[in-house]
This record gives structure tokens, C-alpha cells and sequence, in this order.
């Protein structure tokens, strides 16, 4: 798996790139690719785990070119049509999202969006109805885990007691990762009283603490407010639901899923005076979602509602469960290229299906 797996990074992907053998392919159905902002200048990753989401602007507008010059990128308004039987879906048509509505969203992504003239789907939390910046608690919380000093720590708080080894990194990336879980059962109240709690207890300052907001940092972490949330959506960009604090639902009681989908569409348009249609689960893996959760969308009055794994073109298009292209750092062109023609997905099948598997599932 170890030599398979760059050697298609590096050998495969890039020939039958270069050959035009991906734009050959069958294009049935829709691709969507989705993204989770742009790194702003000056910022300095900090962890792959924590960073390892967002492209720079440079990198974005590479894989926007050829969008365009392969594909048919479709504004939103134009899926939503096909969704709803008012218009036949284009050949080859491609979808472009973003989710968590970080600030960079605005600064750095939208520029490069105008300039080639992409339209988006940005899903953003409720958190972006607010007047004043708000941060991702789980980012929050990677965070405080990367900075404690080492050493093993049992942190509690009302309902909620873990002991946890913060070492190694992986330790740290596992308790991170558990806690996440566990933090994703009680309400958003309960949570960010606990990250203050752990804090405190870790001895690191609140990671919520924001710096001034055109510093890289804050373009990083931060969340939009109300009023760019309002440019962005000025600026022809499409506004979609992202629950109200991104938990994982699936650790959620029903009433608290329920609440964090239906509450962030109402706000969402008390704010932006227009509909919001789109939904899109926070993680969006399989483990993050169940079959309950997935009805939860329709019920509250969404059209339509995204996973953040699958995708590409032949894959089915669940109305409540569509699936995404996962867009990341660590991404080629021609890796990006290979994921959206369906390529990637035909070779997962066919590995699967090998009765001597070669670990390409995991190229």
C-alpha cells in the first residue's frame, strides 16, 4: 500500500492526466467538490490534522481552470432547478461548496471565486448570525490539546469527566478526536462551558481569544459575522445551513439534532431575508450521521442536504445524502482531476472487488 499508493500519486494520475484519458470518461450525473476555505497569507500550519483542509488561493484557482475547461460548473440556483424538475441537469456538470463560513471565505476565497467567475455554495453555522466573531469549538479545542504541556489530565465538568494523556501527538490527536464525540452530546451551552473549563485545567489560554481581525490568524479561525456573512451573499455567492454549532450529529440526541438543523435555516434567513435551501452535515462522514438524522433536513424545510464523502461522477445522488469530493492540501491536480472524473471511485471498486487486494482504497 505504501508503494502502490504514491505511485499513483506520482506516476498514474499525472499520465493519464496528461493523456486526457480523465476527460474521456463517462461524466454521468454531477460531481461535487467542496472546500473548507483558503490558507490567508502570512499563516503558518500549524498541524495537518487541523490545517490539512484548507488549499491556497493559488492551488483553488488551478483546480477552478479546469472546472471550467473540462466541466460545466453549475450556480446553485441552477442545481436547485434540476433538483426541484425545473431544468435537465448539463452534461458533465460540476457543483462547487464550501463549508463552515470561515472569515477567509470572504478575504481570500471570494477574489479568486469573482476573478473566474465561479459561483458557490457556501454552508455556513449559526454562528454567522451573530454580531460579533465566533470561532469552531472544535477547532477551539484542537488547539488547547496542541498547546497543554505533556503530561495527563482529568478535566471535568458538570456532567462530563474524561482523563486524558496529552504526550505524543497522537495521543493528543486521539483525546482530541474522543472528546469531540463525547462534546457533540450535550448543547452548544453545556460545551463551550467545558472549553473554558478545560482551559483553565490545562493551563492555555481560551484558543477562542481572537487576535485583530485582519491578522492571519484571525482570517484562519475566525467565523463570519452577520455582516460579511450579508457581503458574501451580496457578492452572488449562495448561503446554505450548516447547523447552528457543527456537531456530530450522529452523538446527538434527536431533539438536539433536530434542533441544531431546523434552528440554523431560521436563522440563517432572518438574517440574509432570503431562502435557504441547502444543508450540509457538520463532518459528513458515514460515522457522523445515522439513518434518523438523514430524514432531519427534509423535515425542517431543506430541498436538498450534502455528505462530505463519495462523489464524483457515477456516483448515485441521494436527494437528503448527496454525496462530495473532499478537497485538501495534500491534493495534486491531477489527483483532484482523477476524483472528479469518477476515476478514483471506479479504482476503490475494483479493489474491493479484487479477490488479492492491493491497498489502492486508500491511494
Amino acid at each position: 500500500m505504501r508503494i502502490v499508493s504514491p505511485f499513483l500519486k506520482k506516476v498514474v494520475y499525472p499520465s493519464l492526466s496528461k493523456s486526457g484519458l480523465f476527460r474521456r470518461l463517462p461524466a454521468d450525473g454531477l460531481a461535487v467538490v467542496t472546500y473548507h476555505g483558503v490558507l490567508p497569507e502570512g499563516y503558518e500550519p500549524i498541524d495537518p490534522a487541523l490545517d490539512g483542509n484548507l488549499i491556497t488561493a493559488e492551488t483553488l484557482r488551478r483546480q477552478l481552470r479546469l472546472l471550467k475547461k473540462s466541466y460545466h460548473v453549475l450556480s446553485p440556483e441552477d442545481f436547485l432547478a434540476w433538483r426541484e424538475g425545473k431544468r435537465a441537469l448539463p452534461r458533465r456538470a460540476v457543483l462547487v461548496t464550501c463549508d463552515d463560513g470561515l472569515l477567509n471565505c470572504l478575504t481570500d476565497m471570494l477574489p479568486v471565486l469573482q476573478q473566474e467567475e465561479v459561483p458557490c455554495l457556501f454552508f455556513v453555522t449559526g454562528a454567522s448570525t451573530g454580531k460579533t466573531p465566533a470561532t469552531l469549538w472544535y477547532e477551539d479545542l484542537f488547539r488547547s490539546f496542541l498547546h497543554a504541556p505533556a503530561g495527563t489530565y482529568g478535566i471535568s465538568h458538570e456532567t462530563l469527566a474524561l482523563e486524558i494523556e496529552l504526550t505524543s501527538l497522537e495521543q493528543r490527536r486521539a483525546a482530541w478526536w474522543t472528546l469531540v464525540k463525547g462534546l457533540s452530546q450535550v448543547s452548544r451551552e453545556t460545551r463551550n462551558s467545558f472549553l473554558a473549563a478545560a482551559c483553565a485545567r490545562l493551563g492555555v489560554k481560551p484558543q477562542s481569544d481572537l487576535e485583530p481581525r485582519d491578522s492571519p490568524s484571525c482570517l484562519r479561525f475566525s467565523l463570519l459575522t452577520a455582516t460579511e456573512l450579508c457581503e458574501l451573499s451580496a457578492a452572488g455567492m449562495t448561503i446554505g445551513a450548516h447547523t447552528m454549532s457543527h456537531p456530530m450529529l450522529s452523538k446527538a440526541s434527536p431533539e438536539l439534532a433536530y434542533m441544531e438543523i431546523a434552528e440554523s435555516r431560521a436563522r440563517l434567513e432572518e438574517v440574509l431575508k432570503k431562502r435557504v435551501w441547502a444543508f450540509a452535515y457538520p463532518f459528513g462522514d458515514p460515522q457522523s450521521v445515522t439513518p434518523r438524522v438523514l430524514t432531519m433536513p427534509k423535515d425542517a424545510g431543506f430541498a436538498a442536504a450534502f455528505l462530505n464523502c463519495g462523489g464524483g461522477f457515477g456516483a448515485a445522488l441521494p436527494e437528503f445524502a448527496l454525496p462530495r469530493l473532499h478537497m485538501t492540501s495534500s491534493m495534486s491536480l491531477s489527483e483532484f482531476e482523477a476524483h472528479v472524473s469518477g476515476f478514483y471511485a471506479w479504482l476503490q471498486r475494483a479493489s474491493h472487488q479484487d479477490s488479492h487486494p492491493v491497498g489502492l482504497a486508500e491511494a
